[in-house]
């Protein structure tokens, strides 16, 4: 009998120590197990010296709030979840209109009709250069733009070749280098627009998927224009 209940009384000890632990220490712990450690506790508590109220009910106090901060948690995480999926309705609504993004492409129709190409100065440039590059890795078209100020620049590419030759449709990697009146480079911030076609997700964010084949995070959406109708 006296090795039954020294037995019970070990047990005791060790899962009500186990049990504080859980609850104070490092480790995660469950609901469920929460509530299997604490019969456990009382299944096995010494009779001769059943446990002290006042632990008992203070275990049970960090059973309740263990229970709310649980519950907290599935609202947040409900809460984050909804607000995500409101935001990814907001952005798919962009689909149909122009979008500005940074990035570095430029689309031609092929008819020879201008194509701006935008950019911003981190400094005053004495020099601009723009080159339009082709699929091919071809440099197309050299324009040099001269003097520009800080801030936002447009310079409008007329779909030819330095010969005066109308490219063919498609999309032309763009390079601007700027340098000062010192011959140190200025930074150079370039961007591009275009038609959003659709919206994808599957990478965890937004990435907005443009007409002239670029595709960027709604990170780098910079303006959105109605799209212009046509005659």
């Amino acid at each position: 009998m006296v090795d039954s209940v020294n037995g019970n009384q070990a047990a005791s000890g060790a899962t009500g120590s186990g049990m504080s632990g859980a609850l104070t220490g490092g480790n995660t712990m469950g609901k469920d197990s929460f509530l299997k450690l604490l019969v456990a506790q009382l299944r096995h508590q010494d009779p001769l010296k059943p446990q002290d109220g006042s632990e008992f009910v203070a275990e049970l106090a960090q059973f309740s709030s263990l229970e709310q901060t649980m519950a907290i948690n599935d609202r947040l995480d409900m809460l984050a979840l909804q607000n995500r999926g409101l935001a990814n309705t907001q952005v798919a609504g962009l689909v149909g209109q122009v979008a500005t993004v940074r990035g570095t492409m430029v689309t031609s129709d092929g008819t020879g009709v201008g194509s701006p190409v935008n950019f911003t100065l981190g400094g005053a440039a004495e020099k601009v250069t723009v080159k339009i590059t082709n699929q091919n890795g071809e440099v197309v078209r050299t324009i040099e733009v001269g003097a520009k100020a800080a801030g936002v620049a447009k310079v409008m590419w007329d779909g030819r070749n330095d010969s005066g030759v109308i490219q063919p449709a498609g999309a032309y990697q763009v390079s601007v280098v700027a340098k000062d009146a010192s011959d140190a480079p200025v930074s150079v911030e370039q961007e591009t627009s275009g038609t959003v076609t659709g919206v994808s997700f599957d990478k965890g964010y937004p990435v907005l998927h443009l007409d002239t084949g670029v595709s960027v995070p709604v990170s780098d959406l910079l303006k959105i224009e109605p799209a212009k109708s046509k005659p």
